[in-house]
């Protein structure tokens, strides 16, 4: 397991299932944290929901559940809450995504886990907001999607409401998760103190989405609807060329100048001149470019646009990124070697000149660390240390191995 990461020493009490929660844990576990994951007798759900090695082990849980130990509780059970209680005495961060009134009835709220240990980071990943009146509401990413406008503004671009091609919800959220509570360790870092984060995926998203979209709704009186006209034009989009599809924006005026000067497109007029001018009418630009792209093939725009310095990329494939010259030459992809074969996993994209992280090792089979960890429990108490001191808990941490 990863040892050098800026979060090395940091011990997380990981609570949480499906995509939202787990990623966020991930890359914590990436950069060094002991990630404990606590699973339910018959484990996170996302176990068996894509293709694996071996039943339990699907390719989505194993990807954001590298580098964690599976530790098995019944929460029900007053002898396994106890455990829990123990695992929290000593953590550095709990983090849970069940909603708030399941959580506290059975007794782990922020109130009880801070009893227990006042300068733990407590953090909750919710749908919706405690606030609110949809705080109870079951959420998954395709209902925070529709909430937060995405479909609306696929709609704009395809004519129909539809869904993006990714869990953008559940990883923006994830990601959201990982800043809130790596501040909350700052803060702690800085003053000793403890506090409860929440963290809302429909509260993420709808600030995810307004960061452009917000545009002229954001003022009072409002100056124009709350959409940014460029990201939804319906040219807005791949252009096809002789023999495929090329990705390319000719945006500021440089990149435009160099275009027109190279390809000299008999449309390409002084209305067109800045960006302003084709802001204002920039469906009718992405429609004549796209009559143009369809003159050459893809590689000789490919050639022609690089050697202008004017963003272009071919149309890849996912299967296709595992063989990317680029990925391959910084080393994106960590091979891991697991109990159920080698794991070609995507690494981190955050590179670090002094404690650079690394896919922390293979994700567990259910349960394959509860009997270590309620030994390590029982053999060290309240010698673990607790919070703050990170090397020290680094140095001390047993991680069940004699």
């Amino acid at each position: 397991m990863s040892q050098a990461g800026p979060l090395t020493g940091v011990r997380v009490v990981d609570l949480t299932a499906m995509v939202m929660g787990p990623y966020c844990t991930q890359i914590m576990a990436d950069m060094g944290a002991d990630v404990i994951k606590i699973e339910p007798p018959a484990g996170d759900n996302t176990r068996y929901i894509s293709v694996g090695p071996e039943p339990g082990l699907g390719g989505v849980f194993v990807n954001v559940n590298r580098g964690k130990r599976s530790v098995v509780l019944d929460l029900r059970s007053a002898e396994d809450a106890r455990a829990l209680r123990d695992l929290l005495a000593h953590a550095d961060v709990f983090i849970h995504s069940m909603r708030a009134r399941a959580v506290a009835g059975l007794g782990f709220a922020y109130a009880d886990v801070a009893a227990v240990n006042p300068s733990i980071i407590y953090t909750n990943c919710y749908g919706y907001g405690r606030r609110g009146p949809d705080a109870d509401r079951t959420a998954y990413d395709d209902t925070i999607q529709a909430e937060c406008g995405l479909p609306f503004a696929q709609e704009q671009l395809t004519g129909t409401p539809g869904y993006v091609g990714t869990i953008m919800a559940d990883k923006v959220a994830g990601l959201t998760a990982l800043w809130a509570t790596v501040m909350a360790l700052f803060h702690r870092e800085r003053t000793g103190q403890g506090q409860e984060v929440e963290v809302a995926m429909f509260e993420t998203m709808a600030a995810f989405m307004l960061v452009e979209h917000a545009n002229g709704a954001m003022f009072e009186p409002p100056i124009g609807a709350a959409i940014y006209p460029r990201a939804v034009a319906p040219n807005r989009k791949p252009y096809r060329t002789k023999d495929g599809y090329v990705s390319a924006l000719v945006y500021n005026d440089k990149q435009w100048s160099a275009f027109v000067d190279a390809v000299k497109p008999d449309w390409a007029g002084a209305e067109f001149a800045t960006l302003a001018q084709r802001a204002e009418r920039i469906d009718t630009v992405y429609a004549l470019l796209g009559i143009t792209f369809a003159e050459r093939t893809t590689q000789e725009w490919l050639d022609l646009l690089h050697s202008r310095d004017i963003p272009a990329a071919p149309v890849r494939t996912l299967d296709e990124l595992f063989d990317n010259a680029h990925l391959n030459a910084v080393g994106f992809f960590e091979m891991v070697e697991s109990g159920y074969g080698p794991v070609r996993f995507p690494g981190m994209p955050a590179w670090f000149s002094q404690t650079p992280g690394a896919v922390a090792g293979p994700a567990p089979r259910l349960g394959a660390d509860t009997l270590r960890v309620r030994a390590a429990l029982r053999r060290h108490g309240a010698n673990w240390p607790v919070g703050g001191d990170m090397n020290r808990a680094a140095e001390t941490f047993d991680r069940g191995v004699d």
